[in-house]
């Protein structure tokens, strides 16, 4: 299993401008449109791709669609790759196995807050998640990408990283199937 999450590519080194960081998924329970589309911050799925079968699955908990829901059907509807975005638009996904994501991931929530310290929506039910290091806040790290970080080569770096480093690997909304169509 691996976590997946998708962001846009932050072109502001210097500044944040969160109103710029959005990347539209489509199927979204979140949405009131009909073709339920959502601009997200960022989002998180898993898929999963067992071993000894040729297909793998999405399993996000805030889609309309199947569930899981088969990652060639999940990318079609959902990230519409076909569907021509602006440059502001486009979507990246750092992949990171499961077990690695679970022991380094950390969110005490700060980012559901405004800069008043209020909330902007309700949080969770559950604790917020601590890393196994002590960490208690490294989601920025997960989320914030640079073209730099994208990989080249999915054969030569994909296969190895996506195992061993804490924050996985960066790929092109293109990698996505062909990625989990070698592992």
């Amino acid at each position: 299993m691996f976590a997946c999450l998708v962001a846009r590519l932050n072109r502001f080194v210097a500044q944040r401008v969160i109103d710029l960081l959005k990347v539209p998924l489509w199927h979204q329970k979140a949405s009131a449109r009909a073709d339920g589309i959502v601009l997200w911050d960022y989002h998180a799925i898993c898929v999963q791709r067992k071993r000894g079968e040729s297909s793998a699955v999405v399993w996000d908990l805030d889609s309309n669609l199947q569930f899981p829901c088969p990652l060639a059907s999940y990318v079609a509807e959902t990230i519409r790759p076909s569907f021509q975005l602006f440059s502001e638009y486009e979507r990246f996904f750092r992949v990171v196995h499961a077990p690695m994501f679970l022991r380094s991931f950390a969110s005490d929530r700060r980012h559901m807050r405004d800069s008043g310290g209020n909330w902007v929506a309700q949080p969770p039910s559950y604790d917020p998640i601590i890393a196994e290091d002590g960490a208690v806040h490294n989601l920025n790290e997960y989320v914030e990408i640079s073209g730099r970080d994208v990989v080249a080569n999915l054969e030569a770096d994909a296969n190895s990283s996506v195992y061993t480093q804490r924050l996985g690997i960066m790929m092109n909304e293109n990698q996505l199937e062909e990625f989990f169509s070698k592992i």
